[in-house]
């Protein structure tokens, strides 16, 4: 990512002006920025380390969690880093190469992140439409490759937009008013035709995401259809819970992809410092709650952190 085809007479660096018109505060805004940041790193990485040590924790199910863990350690460590930098002591400026770099990532992150809220969905649905042959469906190996498919996907689709960036011709602007190197907050700078760069950022917005959450939708339709048959309510119920942290994490993360993405392009009537201020949050909001979500509410995962915990916490961790 580091050798891009950058024009000669672009700027070797861009300025990140942070939050326009809230200079002033920007240190007191990142008191809780900061916060949800740790607290997300603390949660994945328990997460992550629970899973790893726990055997019995080697199923499916949990490494899907594991891949969800990594990926919003990932959403988060792409953007708020720089713009702690930023608020805290006033680094702004940015390499061309960097910022295409961070592009490329905060970009390409959620869309594996959304393939695996994917899998997590068909994992469900094999759970209780068919259990007696989840162990044959669905394994560890099986997991890990479908991982990795997300993975390649989020490469293929997401390296273009750096790419056609770096074609981009920068002039006299070199000043981002924005706290990251988001897609069209570099392409409105540019100075020369960004009408490719715009359509495809948008066509693979709808297109990965809108995909993604048809499948999820094709998913969960079977899955009521399947739960709607079961004549025990305890059953039903069952049924039904084991999908409730599942649909918390989409319903929120879906929320802020689309809020921000559409802002960015249609949001012409929305204060600057508002709408940044709100996109922000899908970077440390989802990876702050999604552990605490599928710790509380799956009873395996949260007696083994609690396990853990008390180890930490008692005397000689015992």
């Amino acid at each position: 990512m580091a050798a891009f085809n950058l024009t000669p007479s672009g700027p070797s660096t861009f300025i990140l002006m942070g939050i326009p018109g809230l200079e002033a505060v920007q240190g007191w805004i990142s008191i809780p920025f900061s916060m949800f940041y740790i607290i997300g790193l603390l949660g994945n990485s328990t997460l992550l380390f629970v899973v790893w040590k726990e055997e019995t924790l080697h199923q499916p199910m949990y490494l899907l969690i594991c891949m969800l863990a990594l990926t919003d350690i990932g959403i988060s460590t792409s953007v708020i880093p720089k713009a702690l930098c930023i608020f805290w002591f006033d680094l702004k400026a940015i390499t061309v190469a960097g910022c295409l770099t961070q592009t490329f990532f905060l970009h390409g992150v959620p869309v594996m992140q959304s393939a695996v809220l994917v899998t997590m969905a068909f994992d469900r649905y094999v759970a209780i439409c068919n259990p007696l042959r989840y162990s044959t469906i669905l394994n560890n190996a099986r997991i890990a490759k479908l991982g990795l498919l997300g993975l390649i996907r989020a490469v293929l689709f997401m390296l273009p937009l750096p790419l056609l960036m770096s074609r981009q011709p920068f002039c006299a602007n070199h000043i981002i008013p924005h706290i990251y190197c988001e897609h069209m907050a570099v392409a409105k700078i540019s100075c020369g035709d960004t009408t490719v760069n715009r359509a495809y950022g948008l066509a693979m917005t709808f297109v990965v995401l809108g995909l993604d959450l048809m499948l999820v939708a094709l998913s969960y339709s079977l899955i009521i259809r399947a739960v709607l048959r079961i004549a025990s309510k305890t059953a039903y119920h069952k049924a039904l819970n084991t999908c409730t942290a599942h649909i918390c994490v989409m319903l929120m993360s879906c929320t802020f992809v689309f809020f921000s993405t559409l802002t960015h392009r249609f949001g012409q009537g929305i204060a600057p410092h508002i709408h940044i201020i709100l996109a922000n949050l899908y970077f440390v909001v989802p990876p702050m709650l999604n552990p605490i979500i599928y710790g509380v509410k799956t009873k395996e995962l949260r007696e083994k952190v609690g396990k853990y915990t008390c180890r930490i916490c008692l005397p000689g961790g015992q």
